[in-house]
């Protein structure tokens, strides 16, 4: 392959926003992060706001330090610690779709959605800062 057509390959990937719902029953949401897989790069990656403060400067009504926790778990989950879990040596396809399945908990995740890129790593970035970050 040449240069020119590594540099203009497209990699297929999906992604989705994770979300906050303090209140399940309410259904109203605060996003808190994002997670790509590439599948035919074999990647995954996640990136959220975990630590306390600024989790608290988001979303009011829910154990701050607790929530750190379970989204720095869900991390290690995606980077594939083997410190959490038998999920976590999944490989990737399985733990993006562990880590996205639909659940009834305060951390949710939105529907999946598909992109193009050439960098699974930069998407992701750009992912969070377009639906994550603030300012």
């Amino acid at each position: 392959m040449t240069q020119r057509a590594a540099a203009s390959r497209s990699i297929s990937y999906d992604f989705a926003v994770l979300r906050i719902v303090p209140h399940v029953y309410v259904g109203a949401f605060v996003p808190v992060g994002v997670i790509v897989h590439a599948r035919t790069e074999e990647f995954i990656a996640m990136r959220a706001v975990e630590d306390a403060a600024a989790l608290r400067e988001r979303v009011s009504g829910i154990d701050h330090e607790l929530l750190g926790r379970y989204l720095r778990a869900c991390r290690a989950v995606a980077e594939g610690e083997p410190s959490a879990g038998p999920v976590a040596l999944a490989p990737p396809s399985e733990r993006f779709h562990w880590l996205t399945a639909p659940r009834s908990d305060v951390i949710q995740s939105s529907p999946i959605h598909a992109g193009l890129c050439d960098d699974p790593r930069k998407a992701l970035d750009e992912l969070y800062d377009r639906f994550v970050a603030i300012g």
